[in-house]
């Protein structure tokens, strides 16, 4: 097996809205030069190009061509696109890196949700015979898998608010954080519902936004990167879209695609988890088999700022910078598609003496 590391991590901040295009050049542009400055290469070194977006999103067909402005039309690119989160992006470039074919790849994923209606949009998702005639949007269906929780005794409304907390005191240090500093579950749980039972807190803020990544192989990533973040295994799984055959308290896909991964052993110092509501990430610290040594979402996570369709790339962006950085020497990386943790993606992340 190839050795493949992440080299370089850049993203967008998170805000509300840009007034850009759909395409998101704009928010690309500044995160390609900065990989470019920090890894001292041109667009010409790169091997492979991928990326991930949602024309859903930007409202229109092929959106993911004019992104291709952010890159240039010279020298002609080696690209591909996937209709998804950028971490799976990030999937296939790894396939390409381990064909021999490229030492490099960039990768990278940009999403304006302040374009058009995004819990509308996001219905587009669903099944389009059986659920999505029904009205539903992201937000219900979480709502609906946060009341069987609770109703069964899965978790609690302050085991949920405690989540919050913690991811809002972790981003206290991030200028682009749509939600940070310190606060109590009471103050919390004194808040009104949004959809019953989720409140503000349960959600993840939706951002506009934009994150980049460079992978290499073998002495290629060494020489550009002084202490590379090794991925040592990336795997993911899809559930059922049959969400009334599913029990929603859990996430088989991602019990298998962590177990592929780490072979039952997750001693990880940190864990960045996709998780867009605060139970979710209940969830997935249960399927991953996370313990208490492991940090959970130091960047601050999805709940502190969710920019749509790199916000999963984001965390292995995350992960990855922890190890570069020495902060780390182990890592997990997750990210979801669809609703209610219906696809999963695990990575794990290594640093090497």
């Amino acid at each position: 097996m190839t050795d493949i590391a992440v080299v370089g991590f850049a993203h967008a901040p998170h805000v509300r809205e840009t007034h850009g295009t759909t395409n998101g050049v704009e928010m690309l542009v500044p995160c390609f030069q900065a990989l470019y400055e920090k890894l001292g290469i041109t667009k010409s070194d790169i091997g492979f190009w991928c990326s991930g977006s949602s024309d859903y999103l930007a409202g229109r067909a092929f959106s993911f061509i004019s992104a291709i402005d952010a890159i240039g039309a010279v020298p002609p690119i080696n690209e591909s696109h996937v209709e998804m989160d950028a971490a799976w992006a990030l999937y296939e470039a790894w396939v390409k890196l381990i064909t021999g074919e490229v030492d490099t790849a960039l990768v990278y994923g940009f999403g304006k949700s302040s374009a058009g209606t995004l819990r509308r949009t996001l219905s587009l998702q669903l099944d389009p015979y059986l659920v999505a005639p029904l009205g539903l949007d992201s937000v219900s269906l979480a709502g609906l898998q946060a009341r069987i929780g609770l109703d069964s005794g899965k978790w609690t409304a302050e085991q949920m608010a405690e989540v919050a907390v913690q991811a809002r005191a972790a981003a206290k240090n991030r200028p682009d954080a749509q939600i940070s500093g310190d606060v109590t579950i009471e103050e919390l749980l004194a808040q009104p519902y949004i959809a019953d039972p989720l409140r503000t807190h349960d959600c993840a803020p939706v951002t506009d936004g934009a994150a980049a990544i460079v992978l290499a192989s073998g002495d290629r990533a060494r020489e550009l990167c002084e202490n590379p973040a090794w991925l040592t295994g990336i795997e993911h799984r899809i559930d059922s879209p049959n969400f009334g055959a599913a029990d929603l308290t859990s996430a088989p896909s991602a019990r298998a695609a962590a177990h592929a991964v780490t072979g039952g052993d997750t001693s990880f110092d940190i864990a960045e988890l996709h998780a867009p509501f605060t139970h979710q990430e209940l969830i997935l610290r249960e399927e991953i088999g996370l313990n208490g040594n492991t940090s959970i979402n130091p960047s601050g996570g999805p709940l502190t700022g969710n920019p749509m369709f790199s916000g999963g790339l984001e965390r292995i962006g995350f992960a990855a910078q922890a190890i570069m950085d020495g902060k780390a020497g182990r890592a997990l990386a997750h990210a979801t598609g669809g609703a209610v943790l219906q696809q999963n993606l695990v990575a794990v992340l290594e640093g090497r003496n």
